[in-house]
């Protein structure tokens, strides 16, 4: 009050008027790190001013261009510290298709709507003969998330790998076994719609697409994919580079998009926590693959709390809470035999992460 009668009238409500001005425009603006793309992706002016080398940043670029890479995407603070290849291009995203139904799960567990207690015998899940058995119909959704059902059944969308390493029906009770099972995330697939009595495509368009902006991503980028081994479809979706560093952004910001919380925090921490032991790859958590002792990828030490999204040939979404960072690596599958092997990517992401400068 003392400034007032000091002031002339004119002078101390134009200082009011900056006041207020800089205050709203320090709500309004992310902190430091925490910033978002708008309807395109902002690009850092300088590598060096965020911490992180050019010149190294090119290494690992130069090293991509040795392999099956055809697109990557280096996102620091919310902000592109680099990109090259066909970042525009849609290609098939595979198996990251499951852990975008992570994140739809955890919208709707908490809304209510879903009950991961329920198992496959309330929900009247079964499948083609030979069908399930009663052990097998005691399995959760829990479970299924986990992918520690227990049912061994034929799948749809398997790799020749997962059909070989896929263990004998019965050998397992529900709970207790961990293998990457295409029938546990094809289920989950038949179960989230009926649930939400809307498919899980238009779900993730409306609920997770459309609100974190994905400039590219259309209905018309997904499939269901039937065949004669189950009833229960596989769900790929097409994606570019671009829309996926968002969905990994979304991610880091623990569910956070500029003040929405479009997924809910306490999933983000619980889908990205390891309840098994994957080995070289570290854990699993609900869809996602968790880096576990500084395990994660061949030739490479991330710090614990890195989580990945993984497609087949080498399509990746990485985040690493502790370096503020998102990657996201493509290869053009579409061409027959195309891919980039786990220990390829690691070295390119060793390469990547040795351009920080502060490390």
């Amino acid at each position: 009050m003392r400034l007032r009668t000091l002031l002339p009238r004119r002078v101390f409500v134009a200082g009011l008027a900056i006041l207020f001005f800089l205050c709203s425009w320090t709500a309004s603006t992310p902190a430091q790190g925490q910033a978002y793309p708008g309807t395109t992706w902002g690009r850092v002016a300088s590598a060096e001013r965020i911490g992180w080398s050019a010149e190294k940043l090119k290494l690992a670029k130069d090293y991509s261009a040795t392999i099956n890479t055809a697109a990557v995407v280096v996102v620091v603070g919310g902000e592109v510290v680099d990109e090259w290849g066909e970042t525009a291009t849609k290609y098939n995203i595979h198996s990251i298709r499951k852990s975008f139904l992570s994140a739809m799960y955890g919208i709707h567990v908490r809304e209510g709507r879903i009950d991961l207690a329920k198992t496959m015998e309330q929900l009247g899940i079964d499948d083609k003969e030979p069908s399930l058995t009663a052990t097998e119909k005691k399995a959760t959704v829990h479970d299924l998330l986990k992918a520690r059902s227990g049912v061994y059944h034929p799948a749809l969308y398997e790799t020749p790998a997962m059909k070989a390493a896929r263990p004998a029906r019965g050998s397992h009770e529900p709970g207790t076994f961990w293998y990457y099972n295409n029938w546990d995330f094809n289920a989950l697939g038949i179960i989230f719609e009926r649930s939400v009595k809307n498919s899980l495509f238009r779900e993730f368009k409306a609920r997770i697409a459309d609100p974190v902006g994905m400039q590219d991503f259309t209905i018309d980028d997904t499939e269901y994919v039937t065949g004669p081994d189950s009833v229960y479809a596989a769900y790929p979706f097409r994606m570019t580079a671009r829309d996926m560093a968002r969905f990994g952004l979304l991610f880091l910001r623990q569910g956070d998009w500029r003040g929405t919380q479009v997924v809910p925090k306490d999933w983000v921490a619980e889908s990205t926590t390891s309840y098994s032991d994957t080995g070289g790859s570290g854990g699993y958590g609900y869809l996602w693959w968790v880096a576990a002792n500084g395990k994660h990828f061949p030739g490479v030490t991330l710090p614990d709390g890195s989580y990945s999204a993984r497609g087949a040939g080498g399509h990746y979404i990485l985040v690493v809470p502790a370096y503020d960072l998102v990657v996201v690596h493509r290869v053009n599958t579409d061409i027959r035999g195309r891919q980039v092997s786990a220990a390829e990517f690691g070295q390119l992401l060793k390469l990547i992460l040795e351009a920080r400068t502060g490390r």
